[in-house]
């Protein structure tokens, strides 16, 4: 789950304008709001009451940065839990920075790890980076209002893995890339790669960085109601940015295995508490209406409905494959072989979403039947059910997840900026000076988040809108990169009229549905329809193009799959042990994440 949706609920919710000519306790969609609130002139007011007892009961008040906000009982820390996250930040930043002193020398250590990642590092970071703090809180809240259907984009990533380890992982290791886009040079031409590039850059700062600031600091302020919003933010974006300056990659991949672990235990901890509550597991089951439990829909289901799951599947691709901040993961394997049980291992950690994500926010139907916001469920569910020491422990998992986050964006945007302009432009620079360029980078993209961050407030309907943008823009770079993979024949003008034609279309499917809603089409299909689209711009403009029977030209197009390396790769494959062999790990993971479809069809 992307975190436009939960971006926008959290700001809906704790964010809501006043009205003048609203009366004493109206309710206005979710809220009751309540003006027996004495606020300062021109300040914006929400009052949330969840219940008389330990969940949330809150006062936001908006004027500038101020934030104001009344706590219920049992949003509290004891000195138990406070010590546990104490340790979680101290123990995690001295981890991340003790392995990452070493990787600072050059920029393939401090970009790539030196290139020498075990499979075990690659999977538990990729999964911490991807299990952001807005995604705890909005697949709980999701599986709390319309059941198990959002999982599909957790389960879906099982068989995006699997293909990624089958078809594009050998070629993007063997390529020795640093970036994503510089495999667009490679195959088309520099004006594919710059574009690419810095639309990455653009999406993970004001979508990815300040989006998980902005939620999860929405969130910490009410532990934290003396501190401005923007404080938070600044709190949490300089701790990330700090151990990732100094470290590299390999501090952000070592603190995010630590992040994993805390991550898993907490959801753990999460699920059994709130399933023992609402009694038990068949319980559970019996609470939700009809359809709750159905991964499946109908193709009328506004969520996910089945002939979506197409669409599903390339925003898939997109985000686990060609996405910078996530494979930057995979180019710092220290072989392809790594690479591939990494993906097998982050496949099998993706289908526990169903089990330590989803289910807590069913069982939330029993215990708070009343709630007026699914975002709530994951925080109420933390303060009501845990005893101190566990909140703490859970409360660090939830930090683990948006830290996670953080490095990995800021990371990822300083990699693609030194290596995709900076090294292009000054091709003489010392490595010393690309190092350096890296590390003010990563502080820039931090400081710009946080400066950002705040605003969102401001648009919440727009914010919206440039997240889905990503559904409606991501095909014409998908099929460069599909096309590329098999193909060697496609040109620069065909490259680039495709990202032209392709951009176009889908922006005119995103007025169409979205803007003006005169087409009634859901939004999961559009990314199929330009797909075809685009590889049929790309395919007929490079036949046409007279440059493609140039032969000096498909010569420097690497081929980055092959029937014959693949035929290869199955007899190097015979003569290791089966448990070594990724295509049978393949198979296992396969079975479970179909068994589990079955299961919950």
């Amino acid at each position: 789950m992307s975190n436009s949706s939960v971006i926008h609920q959290l700001t809906e919710v704790m964010l809501m304008s006043r009205n003048e000519s609203w009366p004493e306790d109206e309710v206005i969609g979710p809220l009751s709001v309540n003006r027996n609130k004495i606020l300062k002139p021109g300040t914006e007011y929400v009052n949330k009451s969840l219940s008389k007892n330990n969940q949330l009961n809150m006062s936001v008040g908006m004027n500038g940065s101020d934030v104001e906000l009344d706590h219920g009982e049992g949003w509290m820390l004891g000195t138990v839990d406070l010590v546990v996250v104490v340790v979680y930040f101290v123990g995690s930043l001295g981890l991340g920075l003790w392995y990452g002193r070493k990787h600072r020398s050059d920029p393939v250590d401090y970009f790539l790890a030196g290139r020498s990642s075990s499979w075990q590092l690659v999977a538990s970071s990729i999964y911490a980076s991807n299990i952001s703090s807005t995604q705890l809180v909005g697949m709980a809240g999701s599986a709390y209002t319309q059941g198990i259907a959002v999982y599909m984009y957790e389960w879906m990533a099982s068989p995006v893995l699997v293909v990624m380890a089958y078809v594009v992982l050998p070629g993007l290791i063997r390529s020795q890339v640093f970036t994503l886009p510089e495999l667009l040079q490679l195959m088309y031409c520099p004006a594919a790669r710059y574009y690419f590039s810095a639309i990455n850059i653009v999406i993970n700062i004001v979508m990815q960085t300040a989006g998980s600031l902005y939620a999860g600091a929405l969130l910490l302020q009410v532990l934290l109601p003396n501190w401005a919003l923007w404080h938070i933010m600044l709190a949490l974006g300089s701790l990330a940015a700090f151990y990732t300056v100094l470290g590299g990659l390999t501090a952000v991949m070592v603190t995010d295995a630590v992040q994993a672990v805390l991550l898993l235990v907490g959801s753990i901890i999460m699920t059994v508490a709130a399933v023992m509550k609402a009694g038990g597991w068949n319980a559970v089951v019996a609470a939700q209406p009809p359809g709750h439990f159905s991964m499946i829909r109908p193709l009328g289901e506004p969520s996910v409905p089945w002939l979506g799951l197409p669409g599903v599947f390339l925003l898939g691709v997109y985000f686990f494959a060609i996405n910078q901040f996530m494979a930057q993961r995979m180019l710092s394997v220290r072989c392809v072989e790594h690479g591939q049980w990494a993906a097998m291992l982050t496949a099998v950690l993706k289908l526990l979403g169903l089990f330590i994500i989803v289910v807590p926010g069913l069982a939330a139907r029993i215990l708070y039947p009343n709630l007026s916001h699914g975002d709530l469920v994951y925080p109420t569910l933390m303060f009501d059910l845990l005893p101190t020491g566990l909140r703490g422990l859970v409360l660090s998992g939830f930090l683990a997840a948006l830290m996670s986050m953080l490095d990995s964006t800021m990371n990822g945007c300083a990699t693609l900026f030194t290596m995709d302009f900076i090294r292009p432009a000054f091709p003489n620079m010392t490595q010393g000076t690309l190092l350096k360029v890296g590390q003010v980078t990563t502080v820039v993209v931090m400081v710009g988040a946080v400066a950002w961050a705040p605003q969102i407030r401001h648009f919440p309907m727009l914010f919206q809108y440039l997240q889905q943008v990503l559904a409606y823009t991501v095909a014409p770079v998908l099929a460069l990169y599909i096309v590329g993979f098999f193909w060697q024949g496609g040109t620069p003008t065909a490259a680039m009229v495709t990202i032209a034609i392709g951009t176009i279309a889908g922006l005119a499917f995103f007025l169409a549905i979205e803007v003006f809603q005169v087409l009634n089409f859901h939004f999961l299909y559009v990314p199929s329809i330009l797909l075809v689209l685009s590889i049929m711009i790309l395919v007929i403009g490079s036949l046409l193009d007279p440059r493609h029977k140039k032969v000096d030209h498909l010569q420097k197009r690497p081929a980055l799959w092959s029937l014959k390396e693949f035929r290869e790769e199955t007899k190097a494959l015979k003569k290791k042990p089966l448990w070594q062999n990724y295509r049978l790990q393949s198979v296992v993971v396969l079975i479970l994440t179909f068994a589990i479809l079955i299961a919950f069809w």
